[in-house]
């Protein structure tokens, strides 16, 4: 393939797959773009290099994100930065985006540690609390089978951790872009770079702010799991208990309205203070979730039991039509449709985990 045209537009279209998260290996991506332009087979030969893929995608970053892109690079390296404090003891090493500043929507902060045991990981992350995830991946390179351990945590930033034995601390891993050796950063070699990069950077303030920075989808967490259990009557709620009735709305709300997290939010979390204060679940709610939802996911849980009056025609002509004041009303009747309809036994639903997991998603594709 020698027209330099076609070779742009494989670029082009396989960081566009990249970049949206469609596709994640370079490989799969240019062979997908290529079969897409030139509507057949092309040899890899052919095709262009890893290195021109990523710059098209950092291009594209900048188009659509701005410069809140450079902002969200600084926190997450001081976040990388936290995380391998607490793990100092597994020789940790950051690699990837974070630490070269390429950057999109949906990166995530890649470190390599190195121990004898999963538990030297694993018990650090409990101590703090942290949610993550354990998985084993088979590989099969050069005729050979590898199992590698990946630790994914939910953090503020998605993180992944990958676990090698302590011989390989040494070992010089090769990038699959440049196909170099991969650009890695120990400890102190992390904080020497962030002090070159960042001269106004004040590292020990900057640990401290992110240590107390509260992540709101822990905050959810927390006050949803209590509703696990939580019985209703059973002349409105047939379906069981509060959780399970949450997650069927936030379903329905994901049908309704898929990119719009504030709606999404106020679905899952319309009744949590259930277990707070069931006399006036609506106001320990809101009152639980002061700082943590915006002003638009608050005023559709204050109100979201008057859009059952509306449906009911029970509500009176003054608050019905203060209420048609506000831009979000048509979609407080969404959310007292998904209520309603949220209300079936049986169901299957996503596990709590799994529906704040998308909820982090868009965040962190739409902020």
């Amino acid at each position: 393939m020698a027209n330099e045209k076609l070779r742009r537009q494989i670029t082009y279209e396989a960081a566009r797959m990249m970049y949206e998260r469609r596709e994640t290996e370079y490989y799969r991506a240019k062979m997908k773009a290529a079969r897409r332009i030139c509507h057949g087979w092309v040899k890899p030969s052919d095709l262009p290099g890893n290195a021109e893929i990523r710059e098209e995608i950092q291009r594209m970053a900048c188009l659509f994100e701005g410069d809140r892109r450079f902002d969200k690079l600084r926190e997450m390296r001081i976040e990388a930065l936290r995380l391998m404090h607490l793990l100092q003891h597994c020789r940790p090493k950051i690699i990837g985006s974070t630490l070269t500043g390429h950057i999109r929507q949906g990166s995530d902060i890649d470190i390599h540690v190195f121990v004898s045991s999963t538990e030297a990981v694993t018990s650090a992350l409990d101590d703090e609390g942290m949610q993550y995830d354990l998985e084993h991946k088979q590989i099969r390179k050069h005729g050979e089978e590898r199992v590698f351990t990946h630790i994914h945590i939910a953090e503020r930033f998605p993180i992944e951790l990958t676990l090698y034995t302590p011989d390989k601390a040494s070992y010089v891993f090769k990038s699959s872009i440049t196909g170099k050796a991969m650009e890695r950063a120990t400890l102190p070699e992390f904080e020497q770079f962030l002090r070159a990069e960042y001269p106004d950077i004040d590292l020990e303030a900057d640990l401290d702010a992110a240590e107390n920075e509260v992540d709101r989808f822990q905050i959810y967490r927390a006050l949803m799991l209590p509703l696990d259990g939580w019985e209703q009557s059973k002349k409105w709620h047939p379906e069981g208990d509060v959780l399970y009735h949450s997650l069927q709305v936030f379903e329905l709300a994901c049908d309704e309205l898929p990119y719009d997290e504030e709606f999404l939010i106020a679905a899952l979390l319309h009744d949590v203070g259930k277990g707070l204060d069931p006399s006036d679940h609506v106001g320990a709610g809101l009152e639980a979730l002061d700082g943590f939802i915006t002003d638009r996911t608050a005023w559709l849980i204050e109100h979201h039991m008057e859009a059952h009056a509306i449906h009911d025609r029970t509500i009176g002509h003054r608050a019905l039509r203060r209420l048609q004041q506000s831009p979000d009303f048509e979609e407080l009747i969404l959310l007292g449709e998904c209520d309603r309809g949220g209300r079936q036994p049986g169901v299957q639903v996503p596990d709590l985990d799994e529906a704040l997991d998308h909820l982090r998603d868009i965040a962190r594709q739409y902020g």
